[in-house]
């Protein structure tokens, strides 16, 4: 039976205050297993991104539970809740969010340097160089294509060894080309480590090559991607 990476259960938020306050999730139930690809999937607004947010421990549920890899967040301190994930979810965001004014090892290392992980930046000299960066380690972002910042982010993602990666339209600010070289490498890192991925984009085409797909509107899941054989026999059969 597989392990479970993530529960979440009867998850409920709204952002914002008063007039300007907006019902994002409305009551989203899902489990997602260990080592499964996952592509989030569904129109603007619809919620997509807030629940990756929360999955990733960043935004806190009014209501319901979150538990990642056997740990409830809800009821941890905001401190601990950064620890825990600073050592078990790797994320890639749409834009690179680099330090401008530090190179591409001291963007990898510093974070796990902060986190005080030993051999900070023989990790992170490995991890660029895993990427495809080993020759670029000494350059400034400003010095590196769209595509290299990137891969700068996703070193910086792994090099804790995260069990969960999480990426937001990771492929969104680089042309065609670039973004197929960018999903190819999430992929093989994903698979190589066997790690639980978690992708929203509103790529249909990136989407597919996710082991299961879910589907996002209004706050609502409308269909969370399990087929029959997913399901527990009992559950096929009702």
């Amino acid at each position: 039976m597989a392990k479970t990476m993530i529960e979440l259960k009867n998850a409920d938020l709204t952002l914002g205050q008063a007039a300007a306050s907006v019902h994002v999730l409305k009551g989203m139930s899902l489990e997602i297993d260990a080592g499964q690809s996952v592509g989030i999937v569904g129109p603007s607004g619809s919620g997509k991104s807030t629940l990756l947010m929360v999955l990733a421990g960043l935004e806190r549920l009014d209501k319901g539970e979150i538990v990642i890899d056997g740990t409830p967040l809800q009821g941890l301190s905001e401190d601990r809740v950064a620890d825990f994930r600073g050592r078990n979810i790797g994320i890639v965001f749409q834009s690179f969010h680099l330090i401008p004014n530090m190179t591409a090892l001291e963007n990898v290392a510093v974070p796990l340097e902060l986190a005080n992980v030993r051999d900070a930046f023989d990790i992170a000299r490995r991890e660029l160089t895993s990427v495809g960066l080993g020759e670029r380690l000494s350059h400034y972002p400003g010095q590196l294509s769209g595509g290299e910042q990137q891969r700068v982010a996703i070193a910086r993602a792994l090099a804790p060894s995260p069990k969960l990666l999480i990426a937001d339209e990771p492929t969104g600010n680089l042309d065609t080309e670039t973004g197929r070289q960018i999903a190819d490498l999430i992929f093989s890192k994903q698979a190589e480590r066997n790690m639980t991925l978690i992708l929203v984009t509103h790529d249909n085409s990136l989407a597919a090559r996710c082991s299961r797909q879910i589907k996002v509107r209004s706050g609502i899941i409308v269909d969370d991607g399990r087929s029959l054989a997913d399901l527990a026999p009992s559950a096929v059969s009702a």
